[in-house]
């Protein structure tokens, strides 16, 4: 079969690939934002108090950090397909097994290794795009990979919550987990590291020493710590970071939000809480493609990247500030839903940051080491969230909270990260030979 264009990366079975991406991080959202929409009626039976709730969700994120940057690594050294077979694998079969938890205790055992088993999923799946796209279109796939994730969140809405009123908590996780089995079995089928280990395709000619430029003069450092402690990856993670508290307070909390100070019911919840995920899953779609569009208009990447992400960070931290002072429903979602649409717009600039500026050999490292930063915030939002709201007796304060790392990060990426570190990778990567598929 010959599909291949001529960077051998096949036009037709890339974007297959990315399908299979889009659909994981929508099992993934649907799996792990489960437990937010059904977190009413679990509370409820397992008497836990808001703190507690708060514990609960960010349980799940102590493991999910800790193996995002083993994830990304492990991608590195053995190939990002059995590291996405094992980790969708894993998280299934713990999502499945939330149903029989029957305590605090259990629950949170179940969260942590469900967590750990998720944890590799982004940067492994950000690896796979490096794999198997061209620079020119990775901020269109890296998009179009990573907007299935908002859609699944808002699937999860109405799927979970419709389940747990009319027959219980219990089955609605047992249900999903199914999602993911599913998709397993397509991966294993389909899948490949790399277009040069992909059967279906006709493989090109190996390349030789005299097929290749000579090496720059200044060699960039070799090593993954190396890459990890410059500047420009430091600062991109705080940035992300700050994208990630906002995300993980509103992942968790924002169901809750709704029933206890909106007063909604659990349908009534399950239907209203879509829609800022739909818009969510539109802005990182629309984010990567305008990214590439600047990029290709400017030929400069960082500064491609830098327009969207310090833009779209300050919108998400200004309208969720408002979502906490001002009252009523209709004020709340929408404000959210514009700063979720904003926050996701940035969601592919950071990947692609890393992509600009890492040899294909170390993306999964530099991308889990990311990852691992900023999803400690998946721990800190949650439980700062359930503190405030047990301390304080509402959601004000949380709400200004999650608008203030948004706009730290965005600061952050305005001061910090120079544009000489991106254009002197960019100028490195166009004189120097791709590294090796992994």
């Amino acid at each position: 079969m010959n599909i291949a264009d001529p960077d051998h990366r096949p036009s037709k079975l890339r974007w297959v690939i990315a399908t299979l991406l889009f659909f994981a991080g929508a099992i993934s959202y649907m799996d792990r934002i489960a437990i937010s929409v059904a977190a009413p009626l679990i509370a409820h039976e397992m008497h836990l108090n808001p703190a507690q709730l708060g514990i609960v969700f960010s349980t799940f994120f102590i493991g999910y950090s800790a193996f995002c940057f083993v994830g990304g690594w492990s991608a590195d050294r053995f190939g990002p397909r059995r590291v996405l077979l094992v980790a969708v694998l894993g998280w299934s079969i713990f999502c499945g097994l939330t149903a029989f938890s029957v305590g605090l205790a259990s629950l949170l055992v179940i969260r942590t290794i469900f967590g750990m088993f998720e944890g590799p999923f982004n940067s492994t799946a950000n690896k796979t795009i490096g794999n198997w796209f061209p620079k020119q279109e990775q901020g269109t796939a890296l998009g179009f990979a990573n907007c299935g994730m908002p859609l699944g969140a808002a699937a999860a809405g109405p799927i979970v919550g419709f389940i747990t009123a009319d027959y219980g908590w219990h089955l609605a996780f047992g249900i999903i987990s199914i999602f993911g089995l599913a998709w397993v079995l397509v991966w294993t089928l389909i899948s490949a590291d790399t277009p040069l280990r992909h059967p279906w395709i006709n493989q090109p000619p190996p390349v030789t020493a005299k097929d290749l430029p000579p090496p720059p003069a200044h060699p960039s450092p070799t090593s993954l710590l190396a890459y990890i402690t410059r500047p420009l990856t430091l600062a991109t993670a705080f940035a992300f970071f700050g994208y990630a508290y906002l995300l993980f307070f509103f992942l968790s909390w924002f169901p809750s939000y709704l029933m206890m100070q909106q007063h909604l019911s659990l349908k009534g919840m399950a239907v209203v809480s879509m829609i800022p995920w739909l818009l969510g899953a539109l802005g990182f779609g629309f984010g990567g493609f305008v990214s590439d569009i600047l990029y290709k208009l400017t030929g400069r990447p960082l500064l491609a990247r830098k327009i969207i992400l310090v833009g779209g960070l300050f919108t998400a931290a200004l309208c969720v500030g408002l979502a906490g002072i001002l009252t009523g429903i209709a004020a709340a979602v929408t404000l959210m839903a514009i700063s979720v649409f904003a926050m996701y717009l940035t969601g592919p600039t950071y990947f692609n940051i890393i992509l600009d500026s890492v040899p294909r050999e170390k993306v999964g490292g530099v991308t889990g080491f990311i990852h691992a930063i900023a999803n400690t915030a998946g721990i800190l939002a949650p439980l700062l969230t359930g503190l405030i709201v047990q301390k304080m007796g509402g959601f004000q304060s949380a709400f200004l909270m999650a608008g203030f790392f948004a706009l730290a990060g965005a600061i952050g990426v305005a001061l910090f990260v120079r544009p000489a570190q991106s254009e002197a990778a960019t100028v490195h990567a166009k004189l120097a030979p791709e590294t090796p598929f992994r």
